[in-house]
């Protein structure tokens, strides 16, 4: 569903990417790990057009968005969930969700999809007319992947979800990633808490320092000397 060719990324004359490559296949969880300023966020921003390409190729469904607008990049079906949430603090969380439902492909179904959402969120219906400034870590993390679901996306790009958050909201979230993938949903997690997102996820990729370090089976990388002493601490 997703693939990604020998892509550049400069920030000014620093480099953040270099000829990196990765596939994320339709239903499928793939992870993508590294320490932070490994250049995990400036691969997210890149596939999602907030970030231009110096070199390499984005395809989305066999239709190559390197260089597309962010705008065109969701309504062709790929999604963001932000690191640190990035909701919009003095709107309500009916609002926010409504503000996911803006892009063409949704606008249609953006009643049903907030009653779904409801459905689905259950302390955001508690909260709709709360400011969104106002919930707590957790519950504003909810609502941004809630707000990402607005839009009717069919690969989603979470960036650090368990940021900030408890251990037991980080299994929470973790579970409704796993939960979203089982209906269908294609994930790209991005995540410096290995452990979690390698027993999550199908597949893996380890950034370092904006190159593709390692690259395999979940299973095989959590058995590998490298990931376990530079990330595991075993």
């Amino acid at each position: 569903m997703l693939r990604v060719e020998a892509l550049d990324l400069d920030h000014g004359d620093a480099r953040a990417l270099t000829g990196v490559s990765i596939e994320a296949p339709r239903g499928e969880i793939v992870a993508i790990v590294g320490a932070n300023g490994a250049g995990k966020t400036s691969l997210i921003r890149a596939i999602a057009g907030m970030h231009k390409p110096t070199a390499g190729r984005i395809l989305f469904k066999d239709v190559d968005i390197t260089g597309w607008s962010s705008d065109r990049v969701c309504d062709l079906g790929l999604g963001q969930v932000a690191e640190g949430r990035q909701v919009f603090p003095t709107l309500s969380v009916r609002d926010n969700l409504l503000m996911g439902a803006m892009v063409p492909r949704a606008r249609a179904r953006r009643v049903a999809n907030l009653e779904r959402m409801y459905a689905m969120f259950s302390r955001l219906r508690e909260r709709d007319r709360q400011l969104a400034g106002t919930l707590s870590g957790g519950e504003q993390q909810m609502l941004a992947i809630a707000r990402c679901l607005m839009s009717e996306p069919e690969l989603v790009m979470f960036d650090e979800p368990s940021l900030g958050l408890s251990p037991a909201l980080v299994l929470q979230v973790l579970d409704i990633i796993r939960t979203l993938n089982r209906e269908g949903l294609t994930c790209l997690l991005v995540e410096q808490n290995v452990v979690a997102s390698l027993k999550l996820a199908s597949s893996a990729y380890v950034l370092e320092n904006g190159v593709i370090a390692l690259a395999g089976a979940s299973a095989d990388l959590m058995a590998d000397d490298r990931v376990r002493k530079a990330y595991m601490g075993i």
